[in-house]
């Protein structure tokens, strides 16, 4: 652990780390199949936040949230197809803020969002925010191209978002994460002697499940732990969502279930070591002690949980994401993990007083500086994470409850008792025996959406 730090240093650099589509498959996490030793590196260098909830399952609106410091229902960006900065013209970004700190601010691959893999094919995105950067990469890879055994695991779905498996041929260069790592990694050599604020996105795990052959080699089928699921699970569902991305749909057999498990886990195994050149990196260059680092993901992902596929959904295995923060001077906690509830729009902040600037009031998260600290502060305040998504639908997770709503109508609601039922497969919603605490959810989540808008 070790004692903290009298004085935090000026201009500490920010190296922010994003993965896509990760839910808490970390081996750090206490996942008992996935393998992932460089963010478990990363985590016994900084605090590892267990509650940390996204503000929407989707990639765009998640990411601007987050870099705005706005919930959803702020930014105006509540789908993939809305621009941050025609919804919301003088928004000030966190890069932005940084800039305007004398910082050089540099985004690496997928930050904001993008259409994957179709635009890391093409090495171009259409959805970035210039105003963000003084300088921004984009990176060109295979992806659906990739020479290597390639196999589409859900037969009954079409278009890009398949849960197709490619073990890829070569090294990790010839794939997006490796090359986008390899950008970063010339960055941080090239402003080594300046403050910087460098973003790299790392696509994986993200569908296609991408990674070099030797990653699959990592993982046996046969072994992989199947979430366990009562059959009549989507029954109590709102007809709204109840087909949604599910197995039916998807057209997933178990034997297909237990390979896409062990594609997604060779996906973040790959993008782990990407995480662990950088790490490397930065000790290499003598930066490791003036450098916050963040890893987080925009989502996370369903894997057959619920019987559902993908994010959108309003469960705990979309909403929660790992998330990892590591602060050099703040050495206490180092190794920790906090079980306070936190979200996503409460980085901005953060980081904002972690370099010493004056967190901007629009800001809508609170700073984690203090968890930073003391992982157990009993001065937390923050008792429920909100989380928004498609169909109008909005969740309210506290310790004993989530209340989720698609919409007006009774026939639109979710209550689960988290004491009885941690794994959210009975919907209490429609229960006369909780009227009481339906009308009290109700109430707390209208209140709540009404304060962040």
């Amino acid at each position: 652990m070790g004692t903290q730090a009298t004085e935090w240093p000026k201009q500490p650099n920010v190296l922010l780390i994003l993965s896509d589509d990760l839910n808490t498959a970390l081996s750090g996490f206490g996942h008992p199949d996935c393998k992932t030793p460089n963010l478990d590196r990363l985590a016994e260098r900084g605090v590892r936040f267990g509650q940390m909830h996204c503000q929407f399952p989707f990639c765009g609106p998640s990411r601007a949230s987050f870099m705005t410091g706005l919930y959803p229902v702020k930014s105006m960006v509540m789908d993939n197809k809305v621009n941050l900065r025609k919804a919301n013209p003088d928004v000030l970004t966190m890069p932005q803020l940084f800039m305007q700190q004398g910082y050089h601010a540099v985004r690496v691959s997928k930050v904001y969002h993008m259409e994957i893999p179709k635009e890391i094919m093409s090495g171009k995105t259409r959805h970035d925010d210039p105003a963000s950067w003084n300088q921004a990469f984009d990176i060109k890879s295979l992806e659906l191209g990739s020479p290597g055994k390639n196999t589409n695991f859900s037969p009954k779905k079409k278009g890009s978002q398949q849960l197709r498996a490619i073990e890829a041929e070569g090294s990790d260069l010839s794939q997006v994460d490796g090359m986008a790592a390899e950008k970063a990694i010339e960055v941080m050599r090239a402003r080594k002697d300046e403050p910087f604020f460098l973003a790299v996105g790392m696509v994986r795990p993200h569908v296609p499940f991408v990674a070099p052959k030797k990653y699959f080699d990592l993982y046996d089928p046969d072994a992989m732990h199947l979430p366990e699921v009562p059959a009549d699970d989507l029954d109590d569902l709102p007809m709204k969502i109840r087909r949604n991305d599910s197995t039916a749909v998807y057209g997933v057999t178990t034997e297909g279930h237990k390979e896409i498990l062990r594609a997604y886990y060779a996906a973040v195994s790959y993008m782990d070591a990407q995480v662990g050149r950088l790490m490397d990196e930065l000790d290499a260059l003598n930066l490791t002690d003036n450098t916050i680092v963040v890893f987080t993901s925009d989502h996370g992902f369903h894997l057959g949980e619920h019987h559902k596929w993908q994010k959108k959904h309003l469960f705990e295995e979309t909403t929660r994401v790992p998330s990892i923060i590591s602060v050099p001077w703040l050495r206490d906690a180092h190794g920790a993990q906090t079980e306070q509830f936190t979200e996503l729009v409460d980085l901005y902040p953060t980081l904002a007083e972690l370099a010493g600037f004056d967190i901007p009031s629009v800001l809508q998260g609170t700073s984690l500086v203090p968890l930073l600290m003391n992982p157990d502060d009993p001065q937390w305040a923050k008792d429920a994470v909100l989380t928004f998504s498609v169909y109008d639908g909005a969740s309210l997770r506290t310790k004993d409850w989530r209340f989720t709503q698609w919409g007006e109508g009774a026939e639109n609601m979710e209550l689960y008792d988290l004491n009885k039922d941690p794994g959210e497969f009975s919907n209490q919603a429609m229960n006369p025996e909780y009227k009481t605490t339906v009308e009290k959810m109700k109430k707390r989540i209208a209140d709540r959406i009404q304060e962040v808008r």
